[in-house]
Formats: C-alpha cells, structure tokens, sequence
C-alpha cells in the first residue's frame, strides 16, 4: 500500500469497499485486509433482497463482479450466496470470495475497531432504514457507523429515525449552496474530489461540517487535499 506521508497529516483515511486494491471489493477478504491495516474506516455498500436480507455490493447486479448476472433487489439471498465472485485476475473459484451480508461486514468492523462508511443505495422507505439501523445496532454500534448516500432523503429519513446518526451527503457535483444547506441539516460532506478547490474546502470548513472526499488514489493529490484542510480520505490503496 501507498503510505500518504506527511507530518501534518491530519486526515482520516477510508479504506473504499474494503481493500479493493488488494482483494476483491466489497468481500470480507477485503474488509478483514483494511482492518488489518492502518485505515480510521472501511466504506461499503448495502442494498436488500426480494427476501427481506441486506447484503453488501455495490451494484445493481451482479454483472461486473460475478460471470452471473442477478438483480440484487429481485434475487433471494440464498441465489446471491451461492454466486461466486471474481478475484482480481477475473477468475473465480475462491471459496471465500461471495457476497456478505450486513451483520458479517459489520462484525468485521467490530473486530477490527474500525468506523463503518455505510453507503445507502438507491432510495429506501422508512422501514428499510429503521431495519438497516436495528441491524447496526445489534451488530456494532451506532457511534461507530458513518451513513452516505447520493439520495437527500435517504439521509433526512436517518436523522428522523435516529437524530445521533452521523450522515454525509454523497455528491460528484458542487453547488456555491451546498455549505449551507448542508449546515441546516447538519449533514456532512463526501464530494468527488476532482470537484474541489481550496476556496471550496474552506467554504465548507467555515460551517463546521465534516468533508470526506471519494475516491482518491494519487499520493499527490492526496498531500494536497490535506494541506487544504479535507478531514477524511477515501482510497481504493492509499493508506
């Protein structure tokens, strides 16, 4: 791993869907490498079967990471575990290579003492957060978890559930009102980093909102972001 080495450092680094660079995303051989490892995070993502299960992938389906291809919301989670994914050369064949669930990826955070990066995929109803919530806190704890998501009202229904919840607001775009808006909802920031400026991190740090950035793998322009005061890094391999 690529160390961002700096004696001013003072961001968090995120490991993006576990080690991704090193293991396949979103596995728990990813998720176990970034706890093995110096990252304050493991980011990932959940989405929920047409069985009631939440499991953790990134897309829709299960095209690029597997040779089969299933839509997660309309496949049980019986036919997701029994998919075997691909490892980084793109063949398949590791046993331990299949889709967690939410409690597995969870435990792993746990164990490791790491923060979990939970993206909210897609748009949820109330219930499926109020469960997504249960499981977090049975599995982990809630001080421990960061929520993200692109969806506004994902993120509104989380804090109406759980007002202690810490949230932040998925974008790869910047609005000259984003700072604000953001302050009222007491959401914090996680942007597309090639979007950002040094007058734009200070315009959000001015408000005192937490600024994570996705997803950065260039140690030069990681050293950058940190001089200009970003709180939080999330890397595929920069540690």
């Amino acid at each position: 791993m690529i160390t961002v080495s700096n004696v001013h450092k003072k961001a968090q680094m995120i490991a993006h869907r576990g080690l991704s660079s090193a293991e396949p995303e979103n596995t728990l051989p990813a998720f176990i490498a970034a706890g093995n490892r110096s990252y304050f995070g493991i980011e990932t993502d959940v989405h929920k079967t047409v069985d009631g299960f939440y499991v953790v992938t990134h897309d829709d389906t299960t095209k690029r990471v597997a040779n089969q291809e299933l839509e997660v919301a309309r496949s049980t989670f019986a036919q997701l575990r029994e998919l075997p994914l691909k490892d980084l050369n793109g063949k398949t064949g590791r046993i331990d290579l299949r889709i967690p669930t939410l409690d597995e990826y969870l435990d792993v955070c746990r164990r490791y003492g790491k923060v979990g990066v939970l993206e909210l995929k897609n748009e949820y109803p109330a219930q499926d957060i109020r469960e997504i919530l249960q499981i977090v806190k049975k599995h982990y704890a809630l001080e421990n978890m960061v929520f993200i998501s692109f969806v506004w009202e994902n993120l509104v229904c989380l804090q109406r559930e759980e007002p202690s919840a810490t949230a932040q607001f998925l974008t790869e775009q910047w609005e000259d009102t984003l700072p604000e808006k953001l302050r009222r909802h007491r959401f914090g920031l996680d942007i597309n980093y090639r979007v950002l400026t040094e007058e734009r991190v200070k315009a959000v740090k001015e408000k005192g909102i937490t600024l994570n950035v996705w997803t950065c793998d260039d140690p030069g322009a990681a050293k950058q972001l940190i001089s200009w005061g970003v709180d939080q890094i999330t890397s595929n391999r920069l540690e």
